[in-house]
């Protein structure tokens, strides 16, 4: 495969579904369950997603956490320049913050926040640059008090405006609890404490995975892409105690269900094969920067819930690849056009779909 077949996965979303803000209640998103040994559709909710999953069943969540990484800040001239912390990649081998601005800046440059602490400008790396904290509070505070949340520009419009404080909850899933994103990993964001407890009560299991996700998500593929077969870098972990229970999963038969295309994206990067022990998950803290498109041999995962994704994208590539290697008898823009003749919303705040 190469950047030619992109026009395959090219569809016609009517702009009214795109939904702007979540539902509520989360769970009550719709839910397209595809099963590819049937190449049948059933239509329902999320909360009733326990009902589609095997009794012996894995489900992996991305715990990652959405930081409000969106700041306006001023130049000692007095202009204002709007500033995005990169705060899912590392800092360079001096401490210094990646960041993307809206303005020009050079080395030197003074960017202020309110209460006095700045950003120094030290250098630039393509369009990105680094910059050099002075503060007596840490980042994570100056971004909790300024910042704001990054969203889709396609969720930004003046007939959808968002609150600050309501984004900072429904742009984050139930069990946000590490690492630092750009934006969320949105298949996450159906569930609720209700979902979970189904889960529980049906004796299926979850463990949890990291991955910051990062702005390549929604960056538009190279054909350099597909000859690396890499992507942007992305932070993961994957610790001791979720590597052996995944473990465990496969030696026992387990299905083990990826929730979203960045859990399922972790669980590819961290296996290991050996002729002793065969396919293994290991632990892991790093990163990843694994491009996968179809044809693929997924080893890690038996059902993947995810969004419906922009056209084009590496998204919409490796939900594909999935449907490919599950032997599925349609492809998934055709899953997508049938979606949209029921009326699925898409995209971040839009529903969900099951491939199992």
């Amino acid at each position: 495969m190469d950047i030619d077949n992109l026009k395959d996965y090219d569809y016609r979303l009517p702009p009214e579904l795109i939904r702007k803000k979540g539902v509520e209640p989360r769970d009550a998103a719709r839910l397209f369950v595809y099963d590819t040994a049937t190449d049948s559709v059933v239509h329902d909710t999320f909360s009733n997603l326990a009902v589609f999953l095997p009794e012996r069943s894995l489900v992996v969540l991305n715990e990652t956490r959405v930081v409000p990484a969106r700041l306006m800040l001023v130049k000692e001239t007095g202009g204002k320049i709007e500033v995005f912390v990169l705060a899912n990649e590392s800092t360079d081998e001096s401490g210094n913050i990646p960041v993307l601005v809206d303005r020009k800046c050079i080395p030197g440059m003074k960017l202020l926040f309110p209460d006095g602490s700045y950003f120094e400008v030290v250098s630039q790396d393509e369009n990105r640059f680094f910059v050099r904290l002075r503060s007596d509070h840490l980042l994570s505070e100056l971004l909790d008090s300024y910042g704001e949340t990054p969203i889709p520009h396609y969720l930004e419009d003046k007939e959808s405006k968002h609150n600050e404080t309501e984004l900072r909850e429904r742009y984050q899933t139930v069990f946000a609890r590490t690492g630092a994103s750009v934006a969320a990993p949105t298949a996450s964001l159906h569930f609720t404490d209700g979902v979970l407890a189904t889960l529980v009560a049906k004796g299926i299991d979850t463990v949890k995975v990291g991955l910051d996700v990062g702005q390549g998500t929604f960056a538009p593929l190279r054909p350099e892409h597909f000859v690396t077969k890499t992507l942007h870098r992305e932070r993961i972990d994957v610790s001791e105690e979720t590597s052996e229970r995944l473990n465990q999963a496969r030696r026992e038969g387990d299905a083990i269900v990826a929730v979203g295309t960045t859990a399922l994206r972790t669980l590819e990067s961290v296996l290991v094969s050996s002729s002793e022990n065969g396919t293994v998950f290991h632990p892991h803290s790093g990163e990843t920067d694994i491009f996968i498109f179809p044809p693929h041999r997924f080893r890690s995962a038996d059902m993947l819930v995810t969004n419906f994704h922009l056209p084009k994208s590496s998204l919409m590539l490796l939900v594909d690849a999935f449907l490919r290697d599950k032997g599925s008898k349609r492809n998934l823009v055709s899953l997508y056009e049938e979606a949209i003749r029921e009326g699925y919303a898409f995209y971040s705040f839009g529903d969900s779909m099951l491939i199992r």
